[in-house]
């Protein structure tokens, strides 16, 4: 059977528009109706029915289109009550007439939407020239070269070549086409020529090679960011880069280097233009990967306490299958601290001939001789990280090999081991950075205050706790060891207490001393007191380990305790699956070095923070995740799969994982029997309420009757996320990324506080004064301390009423550019300059710079329609300039609050007592008093986020004005102008450094 033929020119889209097809037409009063629409043969006009009108009005001329917008962008899509019905890949809408009229249309899928609309956009750009275009598609750049590759493997010169030869050249130039699909194509190529010879000409091995190498979604998006050409010149790649990957400070020498690295064309690559395979190549390398290369170098602050920071860390780390059978295996240790693992596990028992020995003590078979275990420990302890690494010591040794555990360990870690005494005057556990390089010993240490050789201390043995809590005798005592002084002695940082409860903890638990937690003990506390347990991990580390139920060694699911701020939540890294994936893509950030820093919601000193909240955490602005999924490449066979031979039915599944409300997920539809390039083309929103603490998981599956079967993965922080159009390079179940195997997306994230990089997009939803939902400060009971909150009530009002304000004033710019939420204010000027360019080229409006803002000056009249939206252009300039102008007096009143209130935070306790309040009433207080510092903190923090995001904007529209032609008023003066006043933005934005905005 002939494959489905693929739309890989501008000609194979007229083609099928010619041939037409049914679309719906969305009118503004929710009536939709099906009409089947078609091209003129002569593609002067746009024509449908059935239609009421005449045969001569049932149409629309080419020449009449000012614009075709892709999604529901227009007036019509936003008031139809049937919208939310519509798939925003399936929408397009051709805007037309001097009144800039919407024919608003919705395609049966995104594939047939992205046809008509690449289509019309040639047809419109070339409208003086059309019929050149058809007779011309064999002579453009990319045939140029095919026919030179196929003329240098022509060793005869005949224009011939055996199809053997043929398929290898184009395996050559494309490793991952399968040969059987290439000789079909070559067949089909030759049955429709009605051919009997099996030799290839030129022609139909250019032919072959465009049907079976081009990517319809990426020769889509090549024709929409070329203006409609079959290929980008430095400048078109340029606003690629700025308007939608978010890249900044790009230059023309970047995008021409980009063009020559990556352009196959000699023609191409000397001219500094990027044809569909070159661009292919592109979007493919590691320059445009998903992955922020900013995030492989370590990027947070690592001064903090230990405390502070969440910590890679392993379970039974000398297991390389499950806990009941798995022999003990040095490769456990290899593993773990290649990949970075700073917390390890070493289960010591006494061997023979004084010798100890590690290993699984439900299978004694082949046990590890603890001297070669820590030299491979010492040899690999830094390897992956310099940070410092945790010993968690299971001592079950006699006290005289436990004497051979410390003369090891001092000679062969030698000064790498950390002993130094903590110092009571310290409140908090030194940081990562003044550790680095050292080995911490996690174990039981004997009571400071007895002078002892060796003596008795309770067993910190996680069977002894399972047995002890499974046994009738719950109450019964805890088992008791033995330890000798200079085992104790290696132990500092991290001894080794029992948890009894958070009030005991918090009056006696020194900063050294730490409790392991089982998984059904931290789930519980996690459950009945969660903001208790988040600050009682700001100042002490708690170990989370698995059950021993879970005796096929599966992983417990670590986001639930890093919600509460647990820092070594110990994985069996044994055990592929969705929990190690978590556990692995957590840890890639900050580059990879196994210690990834807390929200500071989270550390704070005095925050509220509850993992279970049920929506916006206090002062932290909630962002958007938007995914448009597109297409997969090359997805592999299930393993073990069997039934289907090679076919296989992909969608894809894309889980949220933070805290409770933010967990969520959503798939596309199954695409039928398509492993090489299923097209999904599907868009998802997904709102983030602590970005932080987000994670993103893209699943493959095979669509399967018996059960979905996974084909592979890819999970990655948000904060790591980079913007645009991106390929996921997924991996297998075991975690190792396969070969030419990717998923092809879209990112915007909006709503992202914090100005500065072009990723950071603006609000994406409109929200109107009345339904504003204000961050409310709560009433504590102590009258003192309410008087100094009611203050900040009006200027954490001013301050959310200026950040909406704003970002409404850009929303309604965006709605009237025809562009969606997630565009860039640099594509909104874009769109905004190609209608205000008269028949001559001449622009209708110039950049005027009034006090350092970019105000947009008609130049004569200008069209109703574009004084609509050059008025919501000035609102959005004077909505940002009030922002820019009060944000600093707004934000003093917020952060004066916040220090008066602190003066009262040693005195709580005491304030409470006189006002009557004691047990539940005054931990309430306490906790009122927490969340109103943590709003004031954080509403403040957004409001500077707000300014610099403001700052960042004014930069972006004058370089956009700049770049598109807009300042150009004849003389050299208005230029140099414009550059001052461009210089005096960066210098508002650079502020001076005592957190002033």
């Amino acid at each position: 059977m002939p494959s489905e033929k693929k739309i890989s020119s501008a000609s194979d889209c007229i083609s099928f528009m010619q041939a037409g097809c049914e679309l719906k037409k969305v009118r503004p009063n929710s009536r939709i109706y099906n009409r089947f629409f078609t091209l003129d043969p002569d593609l002067q006009a746009l024509r449908w029915e059935p239609s009421k009108k005449d045969l001569d009005k049932a149409k629309l001329d080419i020449s009449a289109i000012k614009e075709i917008r892709l999604g529901k962008n227009t007036e019509t899509f936003r008031n139809n009550g049937l919208a939310d019905q519509i798939s925003e890949d399936c929408a397009l809408s051709v805007i037309h007439g001097e009144n800039y009229e919407s024919l608003d249309l919705v395609a049966n899928s995104a594939d047939v939407a992205n046809i008509w609309v690449s289509g019309l956009r040639y047809l419109v750009s070339r409208s003086k020239q059309p019929l050149d275009l058809m007779e011309n598609s064999h002579n453009t750049p990319r045939f140029a070269w095919l026919k030179a590759v196929f003329e240098a493997a022509d060793v005869d010169g005949n224009g011939i070549m055996l199809e053997d030869t043929a398929v290898e050249l184009i395996k050559k130039l494309n490793p991952t086409l399968k040969e059987s699909k290439i000789r079909l194509k070559f067949k089909e190529i030759q049955k429709s020529k009605e051919k009997l010879t099996t030799r290839v000409t030129k022609e139909e091995f250019c032919e072959a090679f465009s049907e079976l190498c081009t990517r319809p979604e990426v020769y889509f998006l090549l024709v929409q960011i070329s203006k409609n050409k079959e290929y980008l010149d430095a400048n078109d790649l340029m606003l690629f880069l700025e308007a939608e990957q978010g890249v900044t400070h790009i230059t023309e020498e970047m995008c021409l280097d980009i063009i020559r690295r990556y352009e196959l064309s000699e023609e191409g690559r000397l001219k500094g233009f990027l044809a569909i395979d070159g661009f292919t190549q592109y979007l493919l390398s590691s320059e445009c990967d998903i992955f922020d290369p900013e995030h492989k170098r370590i990027v947070q602050d690592m001064t903090q306490p230990l405390s502070h920071y969440y910590i890679n860390a392993s379970h039974n780390t000398y297991l390389i299958e499950d806990q009941l059978r798995g022999p003990a295996d040095i490769n456990g240790y290899v593993r773990a601290l290649k990949m970075s693992c700073r917390s390890i596990e070493l289960d010591v028992c006494d061997g023979p001939d004084n010798e100890p020995i590690i290993c699984n003590r439900n299978n004694m078979t082949s046990p590890l001789a603890f001297r070669n275990v820590i030299e491979v420990i010492n040899k690999l302890a830094f390897f992956a990280s310099e940070y410092p690494l945790i010993l968690c010591l299971g001592n079950h040794c006699s006290v005289q090999q436990q004497k051979v555990v410390v003369q090891h360990m001092k000679r062969i870690f030698g000064n790498k081991l950390y002993t130094e005494t903590p110092l009571p005057s310290e409140a908090y556990l030194p940081s990562p950075e003044k550790l680095k390089m050292k080995i911490i010993v996690k174990g039981k240490k004997l009571p400071c205050d007895q002078d002892v050789l060796e003596g008795e201390v309770t067993d910190e043995d996680e069977e002894a706790e399972i047995s002890r809590r499974l046994s009738e005798d719950f109450s019964r005592e805890p088992k008791m060891i033995w330890l000798c002084k200079e085992l104790s002695d290696l132990v500092s940082l991290c001894k080794s207490i029992q948890y009894k409860d958070f009030e005991t903890s918090m009056k006696s638990q020194n900063y050294w001393e730490m409790c392991s937690f089982s998984e059904a003990e931290a789930s519980r506390i996690a459950n009945e007191y969660p903001e208790d347990f988040v600050n009682y991990n700001k100042k002490f580390l708690s170990r989370v380990y698995p059950s021993a139920m879970r005796i096929d060694s599966s992983n417990l699911n670590p986001q639930d305790f890093w919600n509460c701020g647990c820092q070594i939540v110990a994985m069996n890294y044994q055990t592929p699956g969705p929990m190690m994936d978590l556990h692995t893509g957590w840890f890639l950030q900050n580059g990879g070095c196994g210690y990834v820093l807390r929200p500071s919601v989270m550390r704070d000193q005095v925050s509220y923070f509850s993992a279970n909240t049920k929506g916006i955490v206090p002062g932290v602005s909630p962002q958007v995740l938007h995914v448009k999924i597109i297409s997969g490449q090359n997805f592999p066979k299930p393993k073990g799969a069997c039934a289907k031979g090679d076919v296989i039915d992909p969608y894809v599944c894309i889980e949220i994982h933070g805290i409770p409300a933010d967990c969520t997920e959503q798939r596309t539809k199954t695409v039928q029997q398509n492993s090489d390039n299923p097209i999904f083309d599907e868009s998802f929103e997904f709102q983030i309420n602590l970005p932080e603490l987000a994670m993103i998981r893209f699943v493959v599956l095979d669509d399967d009757y018996i059960g979905d079967e996974f084909i592979g993965q890819y999970t990655i922080p948000l904060e790591c996320l980079q913007p645009g159009y991106r390929h996921i390079p997924l991996r297998s179940f075991v975690g190792d990324i396969m070969e030419h195997v990717t998923l092809f997306v879209h990112i915007a994230i909006t709503n992202r506080s914090g100005g500065g990089k072009a990723q950071k997009r603006s609000l994406s939803v409109r929200i109107g004064k009345k339904a504003r939902e204000y961050t409310m400060l709560r009433n504590t009971g102590l009258k003192t301390i309410d008087d100094i909150f009611k203050l900040a009530v009006h200027p954490l009002r001013e301050a959310t009423d200026m950040r909406e304000n704003m970002q409404n004033a850009m929303v309604s710019v965006k709605e009237l550019c025809g562009l969606p939420p997630i565009a860039s204010l640099k594509q909104c000027i874009l769109t905004l300059s190609s209608r205000l360019v008269s028949s001559d080229n001449a622009p209708s409006v110039t950049l005027c710079m009034k006090d350092t803002f970019p105000y947009l000056e008609p130049l004569g009249t200008v069209p109703d329609v574009q004084k609509k939206v050059l008025a919501a252009y000035d609102l959005m300039i004077q909505e940002s300039r009030v922002l820019i102008e009060t944000a600093d007096t707004t934000h003093d009143k917020i952060v004066q609050c916040q220090k008066a209130g602190m003066e009262f935070h040693e005195e709580l306790h005491n304030l409470g007592t006189k006002e009557g309040l004691k047990g539940r009433k005054l931990s309430k207080a306490i906790e009122s008093f927490a969340w109103n510092i943590t709003v004031l903190k954080g509403q403040g923090d957004l409001l500077k986020n707000a300014k610099n995001e403001a700052l960042e904007n004014m930069k972006q529209i004058q370089l956009a004005c700049l770049s598109c032609g807009l300042s150009k008023t004849g003389s050299g003066q208005a230029d140099a102008k414009a550059k001052r006043c461009l210089e005096a933005i960066q210098e508002k934005d650079t502020g001076d450094e005592n957190g002033r905005l």
